[in-house]
This record gives structure tokens, C-alpha cells and sequence, in this order.
């Protein structure tokens, strides 16, 4: 098949796959990270594994498997604010200023923003096949224009989601996509549990539940040894997007209170079954690295 004919199946594809992307791994049994290790993590009561704090992706499981309230990221407008790019189309391979504004009800740019895990905005771009992860931090004008330097390798559509807290408002995540013109081929992601990133091994452990706060741990190495000095990055050990493959549902979740490593503890609520792509960016030797996984969620009966 020639390229642009591969474009167009594949555009396609993406067409149906977020028309019924609610219905995604009916099918599919449940995973537990590290099947030789010794389940999920428990016990740890007093570091919120299990409550979490996944305040960001406005994940509201009702604890049947089924999530009345989509994820987060689905929609460019909501609550009466609006993600509004100023361009919607860049360049592969250059870095190029991304600019956009969040709009109220009235058209007007919004210029109150609550600080949040350390910045007034978060924001996160991905491919729409989950690769070329990026969590960057936009600096906003006075007229309300937020702006960062963006390099997107590859050709392709991306996502990007505006995460966020309106002075007064809830916290808000809004996405909307943005094209790289240019061939190029998706790619799959098999199930994944540990990530190798710079000389440091990242393991998963635990088992993600639908409409359920599962704990689960992210546990730090670095050349078979424990990291047991990890640094604070905005204000936590550690950040966790989870994005839901097909239509990009998204979480934003925070670690429950911990010792710096070499274990990170998370309680994640994901709202339906399917595939996940979980990024976690952590901070060690005053660099952030980004370990990412892979993880099948079943229906549980």
C-alpha cells in the first residue's frame, strides 16, 4: 500500500476507534503488573496508595466498572472554558512556539489561574498512537496568550491537553489536536511493565481495576541498585498521565505521601476496560526522565 493510502486507512481508523472507543477491551482479561512478583502493593495505609490523588484527570469511577463522567481531555470546551490554539498545524523536526488562550463563556481570554503542583499551567502533548510524550509548562502574556517552544519530531496528529485550574474555578483538563503534515507509520505498544530511560529501570506493580482506585508502585533502579535520593519535581516524587488508547481519555495523578524512593505509590481510577499508556516523569541528579508503560485493563465480573 503507497503512503498516502496508508494515511488514509489510517485516518480512518482513528475515525472509528474514537466513535466507539466507550466499548474498547470488553474483551480482554485482567493484568496484573509483574506477574512473578507478589500482586498489588497493600499495606501502606498511611501513604494514600490507596486513595490516591488523582485531583487532575477528574476520574470518577462509580465502582461498577463503568464510569458515569467521561474522562478528562475528551472535549476543547467545558465548564465554560475553551482551549483555543493559534495554530493548529506545525512543522516536523523544529522547535516552533505554540501558542493558545483559555476563553470564558464571554470569548474572553481568561487570565486568573490558580497555582497548581508548582505552575499556573501543565501542559501535555502526545501523538495520537501515544508516542513522543512531552508534560511542558507554558509561560502566559498578559493578554492571557500562554506560549512554549514545542519540537514534534515525527509527522503525524497530536494531542495536546491544557491542564489547569481557573482562579475560583475545579481543576480542568481541555484537548484538542494538532497536525504534523508528513508521512508517517503508527506504532503499536505490546504490555509493558518495567521501562528502561537513561541507565535507570522503572517497574509496575499492582493491578488497575475499572471504576476502581487501585494501588499500584512505581519502583525506581538505577544500574540494578535502588534510588532511594529521588528529588521533589512540582512539588511531588513524582507525576503520572495515563491516557486511555484510542480516544485519549486522560488522568493526571499524584503519589501519596512516600519516602524518596525507591518506591513511588499511586491510587489510579481508570474508568472503563481497555489499553493504557501510563507516563511517569520523576527527577534524579537534577534531570527528568519519563518511563512509560503499557497496561491492558479487563472487565471485572
Amino acid at each position: 500500500m503507497n503512503t498516502p493510502a496508508k494515511l488514509a486507512a489510517y485516518g480512518a481508523a482513528l475515525a472509528l476507534v474514537a466513535g466507539g472507543a466507550w466499548g474498547v477491551g470488553a474483551a480482554v482479561g485482567p493484568l496484573r503488573a509483574e506477574p512473578a512478583a507478589s500482586g498489588p502493593a497493600a499495606g501502606h495505609g498511611d501513604d494514600h496508595a490507596a486513595t490516591g490523588s488523582a485531583d487532575d484527570g477528574h476520574g470518577d469511577g462509580a465502582g461498577d466498572g463503568h464510569s458515569d463522567a467521561p474522562p478528562a481531555g475528551l472535549a476543547s470546551s467545558e465548564g465554560g472554558y475553551t482551549l483555543v490554539p493559534a495554530t493548529t498545524t506545525l512543522p516536523a523536526g523544529t522547535t516552533t512556539t505554540f501558542a493558545f488562550r483559555i476563553t470564558g463563556r464571554d470569548g474572553a481570554a481568561v487570565t486568573g489561574f490558580d497555582v497548581a503542583h508548582d505552575k499556573r499551567m501543565h501542559l501535555v502533548v502526545v501523538r495520537r498512537d501515544t508516542t513522543g510524550f512531552q508534560h511542558v509548562h507554558p509561560d502566559m502574556a498578559a493578554d492571557g496568550t500562554w506560549s512554549v517552544p514545542l519540537t514534534l519530531p515525527e509527522a503525524g496528529s497530536y494531542r495536546v491537553f491544557a491542564d489547569f485550574a481557573p482562579t475560583g474555578g475545579r481543576p480542568t483538563t481541555l484537548g484538542a489536536d494538532i497536525s504534523v503534515p508528513g508521512p508517517f507509520e503508527p506504532r503499536a505498544h505490546q504490555p509493558s511493565w518495567t521501562a528502561e530511560v537513561d541507565g535507570y529501570q522503572v517497574r509496575l506493580t499492582g493491578r488497575l481495576s475499572a471504576g476502581h482506585v487501585a494501588p499500584v508502585r512505581l519502583t525506581v533502579a538505577k544500574d540494578g541498585g535502588p534510588v532511594t535520593d529521588l528529588e521533589p519535581y512540582l512539588g511531588s516524587y513524582g507525576h503520572l498521565v495515563v491516557l486511555r488508547e484510542g480516544d485519549l481519555g486522560y488522568l493526571h495523578v499524584h503519589p501519596g505521601q512516600g519516602a524518596a524512593g525507591p518506591e513511588i505509590p499511586f491510587g489510579v481510577e481508570v474508568p472503563t476496560a481497555g489499553t493504557y499508556r501510563l507516563f511517569l516523569d520523576f527527577q534524579h541528579a537534577g534531570v527528568v526522565r519519563t518511563a512509560e508503560f503499557t497496561v491492558e485493563v479487563g472487565r471485572d465480573h
